[in-house]
């Protein structure tokens, strides 16, 4: 199953080279960015949960990065308190600021701290807690799925947002160099990501198959569907700088992965000063699947 590690948006970005160990603190402008960026897929996701989840009281997102997410939480249920919940300061004083700005902080709050373990210091049951990819994170994620069902109100929901497709900018064969080169990068990601979870402490290897490790966590009436992210050719500024940021952390990750050809066509992509550049070539597109995964917890 694609990680698409370079996407995070909420814990979105995390490929810091072969060193495995990752800045948040760096990466607040790129993950609050591609989060706007996504704002049309968490808006579907959340038009989905509603169908589900019916006027929560609150809402937690459990690794909330800078919050963008939390705050569409908190338009999308104008009745609900919302929670964003981070290890990183730095990242949670990006979410508050946010709030003021969308005119949500009245209904806004902020918890600093490990997951799972700083669920247990909210003062009340989530009627809906949200993980967007900071599960995988968590070196035992199954132990972890049960601490977050364990912090649902009865008949609350747990959505998973993990998997889905790798994200492609390019075509198969974009005149320089081998074509697929996206699908060599995937390659040497997963390799990356597989690295980043065996250095977890407690790291536990554990199957994909989120809707079963939902029901083994006692949660109930799994559900999964995936959100489109499409924006063609031509790319508009923001989607193209978008992409210029993802590449280029990628080729910093990859150096050591793929052979020299493939690094010199990365170093092309990223030159700003080269027609076949992504910052001038007009084929650049964003274009990914994100998949979420759904369970409620019993009410007896």
């Amino acid at each position: 199953m694609a990680h698409d590690h370079h996407q995070h948006e909420h814990r979105h970005g995390h490929t810091h080279g072969h060193d495995t160990d990752i800045d948040w603190n760096e990466m607040g402008p790129l993950l609050e960015t591609q989060a706007e960026l996504f704002t049309p897929v968490y808006e579907r996701a959340m038009a989905w949960l509603a169908k589900e989840v019916t006027e929560p009281g609150l809402i937690v997102d459990a690794g909330s990065g800078p919050g963008v997410v939390t705050c569409l939480f908190a338009e999308a249920f104008p009745g609900a308190r919302v929670v964003a919940v981070d290890s990183t300061e730095p990242l949670l004083e990006r979410a508050r600021a946010r709030a003021v700005r969308q005119g949500v902080a009245d209904r806004f709050d902020t918890l600093a701290g490990e997951l799972p373990g700083v669920l247990d210091e909210l003062e009340y049951p989530a009627d809906l807690l949200w993980a967007s990819r900071s599960l995988h994170h968590l070196g035992d994620q199954r132990a972890a799925l049960a601490a977050f069902a364990a912090r649902l109100a009865p008949g609350g929901t747990l959505a998973l947002l993990e998997g889905g497709l790798p994200t492609r900018f390019l075509p198969r064969d974009i005149g320089i160099g081998r074509p697929g080169l996206q699908a060599r990068l995937d390659a040497v990601e997963e390799e990356w990501f597989a690295r980043m979870r065996a250095d977890l402490p407690g790291s536990v290897a554990e199957t994909e198959d989120w809707p079963a490790l939902l029901t083994s966590a006692g949660l109930k009436h799994t559900r999964t569907r995936s959100f489109l992210l499409d924006l063609p050719a031509p790319a508009t500024d923001r989607a193209r700088a978008y992409v210029v940021a993802a590449l280029s952390r990628l080729r910093q990750a990859v150096a050591e992965g793929v052979d020299a050809e493939d690094r010199a066509t990365l170093d092309r992509l990223l030159d700003p000063s080269d027609p076949a550049s992504v910052h001038r070539r007009p084929d650049v597109f964003v274009l990914g699947a994100y998949t979420v995964h759904t369970a409620v917890r019993p009410v007896w």
